[in-house]
């Protein structure tokens, strides 16, 4: 096929999106997102598990829309003010309501869920539990430390370059340092990756261009003037709270399976991927101007971190009183930053 070939269908297919409605681009956004996650159980099967795929392979999934959001808002020209909007909302989400609710339903106990493929031994599944919870402190931990350096790098009321190094290059150091521990434990187990890995990374970058289509021609949609909450001023409310869609699909998927392991790992990793890179990413760009009410956002991730450093170190378990608490907490933010 030749390049003016290609060209055309290309142009093609654009034009196709193009006549399509709002609510088809988001049956298109739901339907890729829902295809990452099926394939995401496949790559537990192929080297990685617990909470390691919950921390480095599914925050790239569910929180990719977030990092698109961040790449068309700043393509455009777009305010980072509704990048950094999007971010706090979708990890206040995450942090709140998507444990809250599933712990509602379901126990998440640490120590007491369903044990993992390929664990081991069946006397070493009380072992497994507690590294899976020493890991999801850490990953609480890292979490809390983010919003930290964010809450500090922002004190001067923008995010700059130099702001958005500090924030990708902790990001970074923190995946690296996950690679590692997959690479560590394979050659503890004596087990190699799959090579079917890289055709189901095919099948989610796939999956990548369907969310990406389905968020920039949603931005391009909502008005940029007019009255009522469905307004471009809303744009970070509004994307923030459409995208933790997949969040939300993954943490009851993983909550009915009796996962709560990659429950918990999931949704704390995916806030990594907004607070620090997505808002790193954007300020690299282009300064970001601090919104009004980030210090409410960061008090309520702090104050869920400490919450879940207590359930899972020493409860072993989020009960269902603190799932209601968190859920509750999660509505209060909601109210005082977009309804009122």
């Amino acid at each position: 096929m030749n390049a003016a070939a290609a060209r055309s269908q290309v142009l093609s297919v654009s034009d196709h999106l193009d006549a399509l409605t709002p609510w088809s681009y988001l049956a298109l956004f739901l339907a890729a997102s829902a295809l990452m996650i099926w394939r995401l159980g496949a790559l537990e099967r192929r080297g990685f598990e617990g909470t390691v795929l919950g921390t480095l392979i599914m925050p790239y999934c569910s929180g990719l829309s977030n990092l698109i959001f961040a790449y068309v808002l700043g393509r455009s020209g777009g305010s980072g003010s509704l990048v950094l909007e999007n971010c706090l909302v979708n990890n206040v989400t995450n942090a709140t309501l998507l444990l809250g609710l599933p712990a509602l339903i379901w126990p998440l106990s640490i120590l007491a869920g369903k044990k993992p493929s390929g664990a081991g031994r069946p006397g070493s599944r009380e072992t497994t539990a507690r590294i899976h919870r020493l890991s999801l402190l850490l990953t609480v931990l890292a979490m809390l430390f983010f919003t930290g350096v964010l809450w500090a790098l922002a004190r001067d009321g923008v995010l700059d370059f130099a702001d958005g190094l500090v924030l990708v290059g902790v990001f970074l150091f923190w995946q690296i340092f996950h690679v590692f521990d997959v690479l560590k434990e394979n050659v503890r187990r004596n087990r190699r990756m799959s090579w079917f890995v890289p055709l189901e990374l095919v099948v989610i970058l796939a999956s990548g261009y369907g969310v990406f289509e389905s968020v920039d021609r949603l931005v391009a949609w909502i008005p940029r003037t007019g009255s009522g909450w469905l307004v471009f001023d809303n744009l970070g409310w509004l994307t923030g709270l459409l995208m933790v869609i997949p969040n939300a699909l993954l943490a009851f998927y993983y909550a009915w399976q009796r996962r709560p392991d990659v429950v918990y790992s999931s949704q704390i990793g995916d806030g990594h991927i907004c607070i620090p890179m997505a808002v790193g990413l954007f300020a690299l760009f282009s300064p970001i101007r601090i919104v009004p009410y980030l210090q409410q956002g960061v008090t309520v991730l702090i104050g869920a971190g400490v919450a879940h450093l207590f359930f899972v170190g020493v409860w072993g378990s989020l009960p269902r009183w603190a799932g209601a608490g968190l859920s509750l907490s999660y509505f209060v933010f909601l109210y005082a930053g977009l309804i009122r």
